[in-house]
């Protein structure tokens, strides 16, 4: 019926054409009449008169021409279009009709791979009458259409299902050719049939496992876990030998397989944890934990994760690289635990290797009984500190290391290894509340190393100054031990400086590794500052500790200096033996010092400015007490003054084969302080008349405005008190003196004969300390 009224519109078609035609045809023959009349006319108006009106007459007879000649070419225009879409309408319709009965045929012959073709092409024809949807008889073959995919999408839904029924796990021994073609016909129909498909064979494919690693069964628990990792590669394997061909390769079935594996295999697991929680050990937890990331791992290497747009687990975006040095590699097994020296912190950082998009879709089911690997690591570590402390009281202190430049406690590596570590084993799992758990207990045991390891056994100084008298003092020889530490307590803290030292810079990079690997929402959280802070306390208190030790050294030679008699000195020689002694122990302790400080170079020279700083003040206060020195002793004073400058000068590279200049930094301190000295004597050996030559010396080389400084002055030389008030009134008188003035009284005091006999002796104590030196 519906061929018969499709031939018969055709005829009708071709009748149409040829009237279209004819037509055509009489407008032309019209245009060659109006032609030859608008020639005619043209020429009897020119021919009679050649007036206006005539004319007139002619453009009216074109106009009329003209306007019926174009209404005719317009409804030929539309005669033609709507002709051309009638009769492109008829073959979509002649194909559509065709199309429906062929698809219903094939339908029922289960014909689906000429079906997949067809009935792509039907559904795209149908597109073409969607707006003549009106028309009850294309509105019938729409019908047609949709009835025909409802009934194909159920017939291959049953075919899957004979084909894989759901109960039992009996399957037959390979997939057929029409299921693969069904499959082709399922991408042209609703996807939700396609998904059904896929559902019904995961499903299926995984019923075995379900029954298999029951709850209930013993297999199923933590230590027999590998059990189930091992199952799903054979199934994986057992689907690509039989059913790889029967899908097509954009389905991604053997992946959707997998995941659907993860899902099951992490609800299974988190239920069966809940109902025996009190079961898991730290050791069975990681057991576990490491199993199922080295299975993930091998699921990001074997498939790309393109189904997991729509799972529970997202892809995550690739971080910035890492400059961060504090580990080599972070991507290892549990076989990874490289010792962490300190050429680690220079060692160039190897790449980051892409994130796994797998990661967690299983192991995410351990996160709540993190708790039991937390508090496990706060255990370990306890024990490990202890270990440290019984260690170092066993072992003792370490043995001097001069060629490496001082030893770093073992034990400071052994921490951050382990630190290491607990940090990857945990990111692995979770990047969230449980790596924050973490940091906290990472703090508690640097604060603790800190205090029981490194400051717990600094050694302890001792008010005693061992006996010595300021005869035995004047009387020592050289080589006698007057340093309160010993050598190897020397080393002790110079070692336990250099640990500090480590552990402040590996603390940093730490804290740095720490935020990489948490989630970006918590990296607020981690802060390592406090613990930072408490090993710049260790090491402050470890140069502080060399400094004491090597000024306690020197107190006992600055007491000599102080109480011997000045006043009886009868002429200048070789240095005093008080500077001796000092020159001694800066001697013994200083190459040790900066032996074992070789490798933290920077910690060297803050001991020396300390030092210098420490020295050089009460130096000048033990000057102060020399009390009354005579003009020879004086000298001598100056002399010796003098010879410890140089030494102060060579500290930094004393008793050294390499001689090093100085810091600026330290040179400068020395120079101002031991300058100062050095002026305090030369005003001392000034004589006190007239008194205010003596003021305006003192002003001049001094520039000190304190009375009281003033004041020690005048009793190292010895003045009578009568004699200090007057000289103390004039100076009050000449501190508010202007400029001009005391240039006036430089004048005067180099015009006075004593001033210049004074200057000639300074001349010439300076030039025997040259020729001494």
């Amino acid at each position: 019926m519906n061929l018969f009224l499709l031939s018969q519109a055709l005829e009708e078609a071709q009748k149409a054409i040829q009237q279209l035609f004819g037509k055509i045809k009489d407008i032309k023959d019209k245009a060659e009449k109006s032609e030859q009349m608008v020639s005619g006319s043209f020429f009897l108006a020119f021919k009679v008169s050649g007036k206006s009106f005539v004319l007139s007459i002619c453009h009216l007879s074109i106009l009329m021409v003209v306007k019926e000649i174009t209404r005719d070419i317009k409804q030929l225009d539309h005669a033609k279009r709507h002709l051309t879409t009638s009769i492109t309408t008829l073959n979509h319709l002649h194909m559509l009709a065709g199309g429906v009965d062929s698809l219903e045929a094939m339908t029922r012959r289960r014909q689906y791979g000429e079906v997949a073709n067809l009935l792509q092409g039907v559904v795209n024809v149908l597109e073409h009458f969607n707006k003549y949807m009106g028309i009850p008889q294309i509105r019938q073959l729409s019908e047609r259409v949709k009835a025909a995919q409802n009934e194909l999408g159920q017939q291959i839904l049953a075919d899957f299902e004979e084909a894989f029924p759901s109960q039992g796990t009996k399957r037959p021994g390979g997939p057929s050719n029409v299921l693969r073609d069904a499959c082709l016909v399922a991408n042209v129909l609703d996807p939700r049939i396609k998904q059904e498909i896929i559902k019904k064979f995961i499903k299926q494919h995984l019923s075995e496992y379900l029954v298999l690693f029951h709850e209930n069964q013993d297999v199923a628990w933590l230590d027999k876990i590998d059990r189930r990792y091992a199952w799903i590669k054979r199934q994986l394997m057992d689907y690509e030998e039989k059913y790889g061909r029967m899908f097509p390769q954009e389905w991604c079935m053997t992946e959707r397989i997998a995941v659907e594996f993860c899902h099951v295999t992490r609800t299974e697991l988190a239920k069966i944890m809940r109902t025996r929680a009190k079961e898991i050990e730290v050791k069975l937890l990681l057991f576990a934990i490491q199993r199922t990331t080295n299975f993930e791992g091998l699921m990001a290497k074997r498939f790309s994760g393109c189904t997991l747009a729509d799972g529970t687990v997202k892809k995550t975006e690739l971080p910035p690289p890492s400059t961060n040095p504090f580990l080599e590699d972070e991507t290892g097994t549990e076989t990874d635990e490289t010792v962490i020296e300190k050429g680690d912190i220079d060692r160039p950082k190897k790449p980051k290797a892409p994130d796994n998009p797998f990661h967690g879709i299983v192991s995410k089911c351990f996160e709540p009984h993190l708790y039991v690997y937390i508090e496990s690591q706060d255990k370990n570590l306890g024990e490990l500190i202890d270990r440290f402390v019984a260690d170092f009281k066993a072992q003792g202190p370490p043995k001097p290391n001069v060629d490496e430049g001082g030893a770093v406690l073992p034990s400071c590596a052994d921490l951050f290894v382990y630190y290491k570590k607990c940090m990857v084993q945990c990111s692995q799992l979770s990047t969230g509340e449980p790596m924050i758990a973490l940091t906290t207990i990472f703090q508690k045991y640097l604060r603790e190393y800190a205090w029981k390891i490194l400051s717990g056994n600094l050694p302890k100084t001792t008010s005693s100054s061992s006996g010595l008298t300021i005869t035995s003092l004047l009387k020592e020889k050289e080589g006698s031990e007057v340093a309160k530490f010993t050598v190897e307590e020397l080393c002790l803290i110079c070692s336990i400086l250099s640990t500090a030292e480590y552990c402040l810079a590996t603390t940093q990079q730490l804290e740095e590794k720490l935020k990489e690997k948490v989630d970006a929402s918590l990296m607020e959280r981690i802060n390592l500052t406090g613990e930072m802070d408490t090993f710049s306390i260790v090491i402050s208190n470890s140069i502080q500790l060399l400094v004491q030790d090597l000024d306690a050294a020197c107190d006992p030679a600055l007491t000599a200096m102080s109480k011997m008699q000045w006043q009886n000195v009868e002429h200048v020689g070789d240095q005093s033996p008080y500077v001796t002694s000092v020159i001694l122990h800066i001697k013994q302790n200083v190459p040790i010092i900066r032996d074992n400080l070789a490798s933290t170079r920077k910690y060297f020279t803050q001991f020396c400015i300390k030092f210098a700083n420490s020295f050089i003040p009460k130096f000048i206060n033990h000057l102060f007490k020399c009390k009354p020195i005579s003009m020879v002793g004086a000298e001598q004073l100056l002399l010796d003054t003098h010879s410890l400058k140089m030494v102060l000068l060579d500290l930094p590279s004393i008793g050294s084969q390499v001689v090093r200049k100085a810091p600026a930094s330290y040179t400068k301190i020395v120079v101002k302080g031991m300058t100062r000295a050095e002026m305090i004597l030369k005003v001392v050996m000034a004589p006190h008349e007239p008194p205010i030559v003596f003021v305006d010396n003192y002003i001049k080389l001094l520039a000190d405005c304190s009375t009281d400084t003033f004041q020690k002055i005048l009793d190292m030389k010895g003045l009578k008190r009568s004699e200090q008030s007057s000289m103390l009134e004039l100076f009050r008188q000449r501190l508010p003196a202007p400029p001009s003035g005391v240039e006036n009284t430089s004048s005067m005091s180099l015009t006075a004969p004593t001033p210049e006999q004074e200057s000639s002796r300074i001349r010439k104590l300076e030039k025997l300390i040259k020729k001494r030196l």
